[in-house]
Parts: structure tokens; sequence; C-alpha cells
């Protein structure tokens, strides 16, 4: 049997038994050689020195540290870093493409449970459930027997911002129900939007036309506040905003006027700052619900995030090529 490549985990190590549990780390360890009770939380640490001489892979995941040239240096056979996490944008730096190391993400696995967050929380607004869970609170009684008008999925239009991979995933979720799906992006062009099956419009277009928004834009200098005063101003009344993105691509000032006035609703499981201060008015707004930025991979779904790092390092080893290459020259429009 061939020897193992040198593996390190660079992250958090509380996390490395979450997202790499028994089953995970034992396929992992298939195809390289790696410690689960050595984790480096600091690269630079000079106890680290002879292991990372021989790494030639690097698992990282929530909380490792910038892979910069003193870094790099120590690790001169370093030739993967394999993420088992989503955005790569807080540890690779311009030195890591230099020297041609490949770099992998686990994107792909943390959008599918925002994409199902993202759908539940469709579907729920479309039979404007919170709102009446809160009525049903209060009066301790139903309203009367019979239809409620108003409410319901059929036909309800949704309007997707932003064509990411959890944009792209929340479309395709939407695909069996009987909805009215909308995109707008400015990297997707019209066959790009006919590919995906949805009509793509302008920003604007789409939040006049939508019943529910759902934002799937990365953070970026252009889009912080995307959604502010005036975008807010035409959405119709009785819409409904979701953000699972970042918090800052919404003016949470503006958002907090315009729910006070009882016109739109929000659905938030970002927010800026994050977490909000105590005295936020969007806690008790009634129209505001505010999850803990959840809709990402927790408890068992941490597990597909190692999956994808150990299918991925199965492929390297064997030569092949990686299924999640991280493109340095779209990390600017990416999350």
């Amino acid at each position: 049997m061939p020897q193992r490549p040198q593996a390190l985990f660079a992250m958090t190590a509380e996390y490395v038994p979450q997202v790499f549990p028994p089953e995970v780390l034992e396929r992992l360890r298939e195809s390289v050689d790696i410690d689960p009770a050595l984790v480096a939380e600091d690269l630079t640490d000079p106890r680290l020195e002879e292991v990372l001489a021989r790494t030639e892979i690097l698992v990282t995941g929530w909380g490792c540290p910038r892979l910069g040239p003193a870094v790099l240096d120590a690790a001169p056979g370093l030739r993967a870093v394999l993420h088992s996490a989503g955005s790569v944008k807080s540890l690779v730096t311009p030195e890591l493409w230099r020297r041609g190391v490949a770099v992998s993400s686990a994107a792909v696995a943390n959008a599918q449970p925002v994409a199902e967050y993202t759908l539940a929380m469709i579907l729920l607004a479309g039979k404007d459930l919170f709102a009446a869970r809160d009525r049903l609170r209060t009066e301790r009684a139903f309203p009367g027997w019979g239809l409620v008008p108003g409410i319901g999925n059929h036909g309800r239009r949704v309007g997707v911002i932003g064509a990411s991979r959890i944009g792209r995933r929340v479309i395709d979720l939407l695909r069996p129900f009987d909805l009215r799906v909308s995109l707008t992006d400015p990297y997707v062009d019209e066959a790009d939007a006919a590919a995906l099956g949805v009509p793509l419009l302008p920003l604007d277009d789409l939040l006049r036309t939508s019943d529910i928004v759902t934002v799937h834009a990365p953070e970026t200098p252009e889009t912080r506040h995307l959604i502010g005063r005036r975008e807010l101003s035409l959405m119709p009344d009785g819409a409904v905003l979701i953000n699972t993105a970042r918090g800052a691509l919404v003016d949470h000032e503006a958002l907090t006027a315009e729910l006070r006035t009882g016109r739109l609703s929000a659905i938030l499981d970002v927010t800026d700052p994050e977490p909000l201060p105590a005295d936020s008015p969007l806690y008790d707004l009634p129209n505001a619900f505010i999850t803990p930025h959840l809709a990402g991979s927790q408890g068992n779904e941490a597990a597909r995030l190692g999956l994808v790092v150990a299918e991925e390092a199965e492929r390297l080893v064997a030569g092949g090529a990686l299924a999640y290459p991280v493109d340095p020259g779209a990390l600017g429009r990416e999350a």
C-alpha cells in the first residue's frame, strides 16, 4: 500500500469531532495520515515546526488562521488546502495562489441546510404562520372556522437575490411547489437564467413583483446595504424579506423603520451587528422573526462538510481533479 500523504487539521479544535465524527474520520484517514488529537489553532506555534515541515495537505475549518508567507515557508511541501466549511476568504492569501497550492471548499455542503431553511421559511411565510401563531398565543382562540383570505402558497411570487450556490439550490428546491420564482443577479445572463428555469429581472423589478424576497448574495463592498430604504419601499404591502446571507446586505435602520409601519415582515437568520444589541427593537417587533445564525450546518449536518473533505482527499491522492476547487478569480464576487 502506498504511503499516505501527511495531513494536519488547522481549525478550532472543538469542531473536529463534530465535522469529522468517527465514520467520516475513518474514511479521511484511509487517504491521508492525520492525527485527530493534533489540531493546529496557531500555525506559528514552534511545536508544530516538525509536522508542518512534512505536511502536504491542510484540512482547515472554522477558526483556521490565515495562511501567509511565514506559514507557507514552514510547510514547503504543502500542495492542497481542503476546507471543511464555506468561505475561504479569511484564510487564503495571494502567496497561497502564487505557490500553486490547490484549495477546495465544502461550501456546496453548507449550502444545503441554508437552502432547506430558506425553503421552510418561504412556505411558512406564505401561510403567514408566524403572525398566526402570535395571534393564537394572545387570543387563545381561533379567529373562526373557514377560509383565511390573503394567505397560501398557490402562485405566491418568490424573488431570489443572487444565483450563489445557495441561491441556485433554493431555486432547485422550489421547483416542486406551485410558486412563481424569479431571479436577480448581475453576473447571470438570460441564457443562464433560462437554464435555471426562472426569469431574470433587474433588482427593482424583482422587489416590486415579489411577495417573498430571499437574499443569497455575497457580502462585498458593492453589496453592503443592497437592500436599503429605497429598495424596501419598492416591496408590495404584506411582502416578506428573508435574509440568510450576511446581515450587512440589509440596512437594519431602514428595515426597522419599515417594519414599524407594519407594511412588511422580515425573517432574519443573520443580522448586522451579530448578535444584535440587547435593546434592538427587532427582537420585539411582531413582524420580525429572528433566528441565531443557524441556517448553515448545525448538529449532524456538520458531518456532511467532513464527508466532502474526505471525498476530496480521495480524489487528490488518486491523482484526480478536485470536485470543488476555489477559483481565486471569482473570490471577489463570492461569499
